[in-house]
């Protein structure tokens, strides 16, 4: 694994596959507001591929990272009104140098989320 950095692997569990076209915003949290850093959606082997997985524009702080559950739902052909539409998680980063790699599992209905390795 890289040193720094944040990234995301998303996986619905329900379907047995990776989330491809799963939106995710990244938000760094200072001065009172949000400030983005990364947006994108989940490739085809369920990985966020955007410069900031090597780092760039991470720094020590407080982020959030925004998964858009019911946009994701409804472009795989579930109708909604969904149970889970967007779906933060606010995490902070102490040292910069180290890497930070969020893996989501989910389904309509309930998901985790965690730092992983």
């Amino acid at each position: 694994m890289s040193a720094g950095g944040i990234s995301v692997h998303a996986v619905d569990v329900a379907e047995g596959c990776p989330a491809l076209g799963l939106r995710v915003t990244i938000s760094a949290l200072r001065d009172a507001g949000a400030h983005p850093v990364a947006e994108g959606v989940i490739g085809p082997t369920g990985s966020f591929d955007h410069p900031v997985v090597r780092g760039v524009g991470i720094a020590a702080g407080t982020y959030e990272a925004v998964f858009h559950l019911g946009a994701y739902f409804t472009a795989q052909g579930r109708p909604g009104p969904h149970f889970l539409d967007q779906v933060p998680f606010r995490f902070t980063i102490a040292d910069a140098g180290e890497h930070y790699h969020l893996p989501l599992k989910f389904t309509r209905f309930g998901y985790a989320v965690f730092r992983g390795v």
